[in-house]
């Protein structure tokens, strides 16, 4: 297979941690031809999108290390036709380049894109999860989102819990995330203000979510795979720190799936391959989804230390699957279509 991984420079690779790498590696190993790019790489030539992608040099020897393959790999960089690759993985870092998913839209029927273009302009902003379970109680926090000041301030007046989380429909990686307390009233207004109208006074959405009990705990990432939980972890906040997320100073550690988060998982991965969106990180609380990550969700070493396995395999497996039914089913169109007009030369 010709596999593109659009994604974060390469330099910039955490290679003792980052899933992406992993990803890269497995698809390395098995002799794919693999190459990487920069979103702003992409281009127009001659009305086809293009890309100026470095392929990965063919070796005698496979590097079996993925920390040493980061080190060792050689590129050369050509300017290629994106509808030449099989598969296109999306890994590059929140938020969504727009400009990237235009780019892709010319060839998103012809090649497999992970994940799907038209999914991830659905899901990337934290406002696909608070909407997703309309009318379903009990499954995601009570959640309102809003860029009016008065009505948010009276929803947080309103609660009956001493906590609640602010944070922007647009963040990631935990950032922006503030825990609210009563006690700290006083400073409402003026955080509203803050993320509400920014430094350019552009006003942008705003979530106010309900706490959940036993947040101090940590949270659990999921990584599911065709809408299946393929392997999860328990992520555990430092000291007087509201964020689970591992580069704020989170601890892994190794986790089986309640049922409640397996009801979770079953009721959000028939619409999350409904959407394109095949390989996706959840996050949940205490049984109530939080988050849903479709740009680069990542975690893949870290489970993959606590349970002794290699998710990675699964992810190439996948692609190789539907790939190859693809091209079967290609094979068989042309097959038939040259049976037909046979038929009338015989007649």
């Amino acid at each position: 297979m010709n596999i593109c991984f659009i994604m974060y420079p390469w330099e910039r690779v955490e290679a003792q941690t980052d899933t992406t790498l992993r990803i890269i590696h497995e698809a390395y190993i098995r002799r794919h031809n693999v190459g990487i790019m920069i979103p702003s790489n992409l281009t127009i030539r001659n009305n086809d999108v293009f890309g100026f992608v470095k392929m990965i040099q063919e070796t005698e020897r496979l590097q079996k290390d993925p920390v040493k393959f980061h080190k060792q790999v050689k590129f050369r960089e050509e300017m290629l036709p994106m509808s030449g690759f099989d598969v296109i993985f999306l890994r590059a870092n929140p938020p969504v380049d727009v400009t990237m998913l235009n780019f892709l839209d010319a060839i998103k029927d012809e090649v497999l894109i992970i994940n799907d273009v038209d999914g991830i302009r659905k899901a990337n902003n934290k406002l696909y999860t608070a909407a997703m379970f309309h009318g379903k109680e009990g499954v995601i926090p009570e959640t309102h989102v809003s860029k009016n000041k008065d009505y948010l301030k009276r929803v947080i007046a309103d609660s009956k819990s001493d906590k609640m989380i602010l944070k922007p429909l647009d963040g990631y990686g935990g950032s922006g995330v503030i825990l609210l307390e009563r006690k700290a009233a006083a400073s409402v207004s003026s955080l509203l203000d803050f993320y509400i109208n920014g430094q350019n006074r552009t006003q942008k959405y705003v979530i106010v979510q309900e706490y959940v009990e036993g947040a101090e705990q940590g949270d659990v990432r999921i990584l599911m795979l065709n809408g299946k939980p393929i392997g999860a972890m328990k992520r555990v906040p430092q000291k007087d720190e509201a964020r689970s997320n591992i580069h704020t100073g989170g601890t892994a550690v190794k986790h089986s799936l309640t049922k409640q988060e397996q009801r979770i998982c079953e009721l959000i991965g028939p619409r999350l391959v409904a959407d394109g969106l095949y390989f996706v990180g959840l996050d949940v609380i205490n049984g109530k989804l939080i988050e849903v990550n479709v740009l680069s969700p990542g975690g893949i070493t870290r489970i993959n230390k606590l349970n002794r396995t290699k998710l990675q395999v699964k992810v190439i497996d996948f692609v190789e699957d539907i790939v190859i039914a693809k091209e079967s089913a290609l094979n068989r169109k042309l097959a038939h279509k040259l049976t037909v007009k046979n038929a009338k030369v015989r007649a």
